[in-house]
């Protein structure tokens, strides 16, 4: 037995002997970057970043050790690093294999008065080595001013808070129902007159904010409004909400008012259900919005009920809604006119008409390119068929309605036809029944006088509308489109398109868009 021992106590020996794996040298100079600049996007005032990476190699066949790693404004920089699953701003003898690499992750919160007061650039460095000779990566951020509004807070004993919040009723065992908000104020002592949103900078929402009984709220044209998660905007009864936006004449959309998230990386710029929506309760009155954009939202617009006059509750003209993760429009018991209203990429359905209402839209493209098989573009129904939830009217001119399913509308009708009141004017219309289930449906008769002088793209060569890039939310129509000149021209007299083009007799073109010549 002895020998065995002699012989792995001498193995042993030579092994650690030879083996310098875990030797670490000193060294500066000799290190490897992904990137001599990081760049972390857009961020408003003292609101956290995404999470970048920077990569550092060793590119020695030696192993070595950094002797500092640290941001050039050290702990008072408001860049933070993750070296080594550890936090910080400062770090010392990082150890690195040879020809190995290394991560570190990088954020920053930083307020507008640390930037650059010329440029709102907040820049710093990360150095590596040791005084005197350190290897430099730039570290660069845009910080962006804004207004804030947020619901108020109150610290309670147990170091919880509670919220500012508004009722939202009773549930169906009769509990209060409350939800996160702050109410707007015309002499709010931050932000000044909350009721009117400018175009100095931007507004960034969180929780709720909520135009109070019969009060308006002003947004003036090319406004910024920038939704936290699970925010939005509630109109109020008897409160209204005008949106001014005007015709941009640049792809900066200048005059152009955007409601969208608070995630300003362009990753986010298309990511859906980033925030609420904007809600028009029951007895919301007199509301107009032009030349309006809204992304990312779960529902873009909700619309729970009407003023109970004879005119719109809600006026649409050259309003956008894209990217979805519900609904782009959804209205309940509604009364909407909409002109030059598009929607795309909607998880249920662009526009759905539902209990009942009044609706009129006219050279709006209801588009949905959302990846699903149950998604459409256009649903209706009258929920339970009786007079309360009747549908007065639902009258579609010079319409686009086209999906990346078989079927782009969907009705579900309940009690009498007097109960159900559609009609479709000069309409483009994806409805590809390829298993013939509709044809006997009497909602569905597309050569009858619900569908007046339509088209159907029953596959899509025929009657396509020629989109330029609908999956990118691109939904001119082209010179091939079947939409180009098929319009009815009584419905155009007087209107623009939604870019303000002129609609020119002798004809025009069906959807919210004329027809363009693009590669």
């Amino acid at each position: 037995m002895k020998i065995y021992s002699y012989i792995i106590i001498a193995l042993f020996a030579i092994l650690f002997s030879c083996r310098n794996d875990f030797d670490f040298e000193p060294s500066v100079g000799n290190l490897s970057f992904s990137k001599d600049t990081v760049y972390l996007d857009t961020v408003f005032t003292n609101i956290g970043s995404s999470t970048y990476t920077l990569k550092v190699y060793n590119i020695s066949d030696k192993n070595i050790a950094i002797p500092k790693l640290q941001l050039g404004n050290g702990i008072n920089s408001k860049y933070r690093l993750m070296v080594d699953g550890m936090p910080g701003q400062v770090f010392e003898n990082i150890e690195m294999l040879a020809n190995d690499s290394l991560f570190i992750f990088i954020e920053v919160t930083a307020d507008v008065a640390d930037a650059n007061p010329t440029d709102f650039l907040y820049t710093d460095q990360i150095l590596f080595g040791t005084d005197g000779n350190f290897q430099k990566v730039e570290l660069v951020t845009l910080i962006q001013d804004a207004y804030f509004i947020y619901p108020e807070r109150v610290q309670n004993p147990d170091n919880t808070y509670t919220y500012e919040n508004v009722s939202l009723g009773t549930d169906e065992n009769g509990n209060p129902v409350t939800i996160k908000a702050s109410v707007l104020s015309e002499t709010d002592p931050i932000n000044g007159d909350e009721l009117h949103w400018n175009n100095t900078k931007p507004y960034v929402i969180y929780g709720y904010a909520v135009i109070p009984n019969t009060k308006t709220l002003t947004v003036d044209a090319g406004a910024r409004i920038h939704f936290h998660s699970e925010s939005g905007l509630i109109v109020s009864d008897e409160a209204s909400l005008q949106v001014n936006g005007t015709i941009s004449t640049t792809e900066a959309l200048e005059n152009e008012v955007i409601f969208e998230g608070d995630r300003l990386e362009p990753n986010f710029s298309e990511v859906p259900g980033q925030w609420g929506t904007i809600w028009f309760t029951l007895g919301s009155t007199n509301n107009n919005l032009t030349n309006l954009t809204i992304k990312n939202a779960t529902v873009g617009m909700l619309v729970t009920g009407n003023d109970g006059t004879t005119n719109p509750t809600l006026n649409l003209n050259n309003i956008q809604v894209y990217n979805c993760s519900n609904v782009g429009i959804l209205a309940r018991t509604g009364s909407i006119y909409g002109l030059n209203v598009v929607t795309n990429n909607c998880g249920e359905a662009g526009l759905a008409c539902t209990f009942g209402g009044s609706y009129e839209f006219t050279h709006s493209t209801i588009g949905n390119y959302w990846p699903s098989q149950n998604q459409t573009s256009l649903f209706v129904d009258n929920y339970d068929g009786t007079i309360e939830y009747a549908l007065t009217k639902a009258n579609f001119n010079n319409c686009i309605f086209y999906s990346s399913t078989n079927y782009s509308i969907s009705f579900e009708k309940e009690g009498p036809d007097t109960n159900f009141n559609y009609q479709f004017n000069n309409c483009l219309i994806k409805f590809n029944d390829f298993s013939n289930q509709f044809s006997n449906d009497p909602l569905y008769q597309f050569s009858g006088s619900k569908f007046a002088n339509c088209l159907v793209a029953t596959n899509t060569a025929t009657n396509n509308p020629d989109f330029k890039n609908p999956t990118k939310n691109q939904l001119l129509i082209g010179e091939n489109s079947a939409g180009k000149g098929t319009a009815d021209i009584s419905y155009s007299f007087g209107t623009t398109d939604i870019l303000g083009n002129q609609r020119n007799n002798p004809t025009t073109d069906i959807g919210a868009y004329n027809f363009s010549i693009f590669d």
